[in-house]
């Protein structure tokens, strides 16, 4: 089977003081604090998110 194309995340800024939206968005993707970092599927949806909060999160190479 071909192996699914995953992504690396971190949370580079705090969620403090922004939109409940933009809470909502990180716990969504499973970052919890900031130098976070998880992986996950990368999907239409997960790049969405990401892209919806670029000031928060970073892709990890």
């Amino acid at each position: 089977m071909a192996e699914k194309k995953t992504i690396r995340l971190r949370q580079k800024r705090s969620a403090i003081g922004r939109p409940q939206d933009q809470h909502d968005t990180l716990r969504g993707l499973g970052l919890r604090r900031v130098r976070h970092e998880v992986e996950r599927e990368d999907t239409p949806a997960v790049r969405g998110m990401v892209n919806k909060i670029p000031h928060l999160v970073e892709i990890v190479e």
